[in-house]
């Protein structure tokens, strides 16, 4: 049993910065794919960025602001968010799968086996 543990969330004014840390217990992923979606009131749950071996994947709304990277040693995934915007307000949660998910399919959220219970990013001024 994989749980993962995310933190880091809060409240922040546009054009400041957060780094959500999430950490997994049970098991190692360090060979799996690691994912950030996010799920903003009213709307389905989105993908935001992903990370599997040498490869790190975004959406086109957070290329350029947001870096996600990875600790092995750890068992942690980061997600560094810089120059925030209001429309990044969104629950956001930590995907985990122990095995290698294809490039077309890393941003299904379907494709991920463990979930953390999600952590409330508000971004207002």
């Amino acid at each position: 049993q994989v749980q993962l543990v995310e933190s880091g969330g809060g409240l922040v004014q546009p054009g400041g910065s957060l780094r959500l840390s999430c950490t997994a217990s049970g098991r190692t992923l360090s060979r799996g794919t690691m994912g950030w979606f996010r799920q903003a009131p009213g709307k389905e749950r989105e993908f935001v960025a992903g990370h599997r071996t040498g490869e790190t994947y975004y959406s086109d709304s957070v290329r350029g602001r947001f870096t996600l990277s990875r600790d092995n040693s750890k068992n942690t995934v980061y997600l560094q968010m810089n120059n925030l915007k209001p429309e990044d307000t969104a629950v956001y949660y930590c995907a985990g799968s122990g095995s290698h998910i294809i490039t077309s399919q890393i941003g299904n959220s379907r494709m991920y086996n463990y979930w953390g219970q999600g952590t409330q990013v508000t971004v207002s001024s």
